[in-house]
């Protein structure tokens, strides 16, 4: 079932109002609208000149880590940390809707800690959090505070000295199984998915929505995809904005 495009928010809002399970799958675009930036936009992470020497997808890689680890824990303060961010009207308008009892889960790319932060609780993150971190050595865990507040660039483990990484996918990593699972499953058994904020390139993250048999796939984002043509409703616009307008 198609919906007309002249109106889209009604469109959608009518859409939730019919939906007992929603599952959210989420991006980057999920949260530029609280001033992080994504990868892939023109003004994204990827489209700056972030390093003279290496490439941003280079120093994210699990084998940048391992060899140049002051240069990686130095892009990542500089240029992923936001601490001071707040969540936007996106992530305001799912909590809502998962407080009333519609949307089973979110499904996030992102690893700022944004939905958990305007309240959501049943959030995966497929990729990790930057507020997560752990020693390599012993596996203790620590805070993203204690990784702001170390005055060293390589933050160090205070119980064995092993280094701290922040506990996220990095390249060349497989994702979390149990992430992945849980992921399926919610997916599998939602009437509704909403993609929100994502171009749907990063695999196998976008693999997941071969797994939804409901009845409703709803696509915002402010780019096309191709994944467009197979969704009842899309929506080429701000997110935050439209998610504000239909979850009342």
């Amino acid at each position: 079932m198609k919906f007309e495009e002249n109106n889209e928010i009604d469109s959608l809002r009518e859409i939730i109002d019919k939906s007992n399970n929603i599952v959210f799958f989420g991006g980057a675009g999920v949260s530029t609208e609280s001033n992080i930036p994504d990868f892939r936009s023109e003004d994204g992470l990827y489209g700056n000149d972030t390093n003279n020497i290496y490439d941003p997808e280079e120093m994210l890689s699990h084998r940048f880590f391992l060899n140049h680890e002051e240069e990686f824990f130095k892009f990542v303060r500089a240029k992923m940390i936001y601490p001071n961010a707040k969540p936007n009207k996106a992530h305001l308008a799912l909590a809502k809707l998962e407080s009333i009892g519609k949307l089973k889960a979110i499904i996030t790319q992102n690893i700022d800690d944004l939905h958990q932060k305007a309240g959501s609780k049943n959030v995966i993150e497929l990729h990790g959090s930057l507020y997560k971190n752990y020693c390599v050595k012993c596996k203790r865990q620590y805070s993203l505070d204690y990784i702001l507040k170390i005055k060293s660039i390589v933050p160090f483990c205070s119980y064995c000295g092993g280094t701290v990484r922040p506990d996220v996918v990095l390249y060349e990593e497989p994702l979390n199984n149990q992430s992945m699972e849980n992921a399926i499953s919610f997916i599998s058994k939602a009437d509704t998915l909403i993609i929100g904020g994502t171009s749907l390139v990063v695999y196998p993250a976008a693999g997941l929505i071969r797994y939804f048999n409901g009845e409703t796939l709803v696509l915002i984002n402010k780019t096309p995809t191709k994944y467009d043509k197979k969704c009842n409703l899309v929506i080429r616009g701000s997110i935050g904005e439209s998610l504000d307008k239909a979850i009342r």
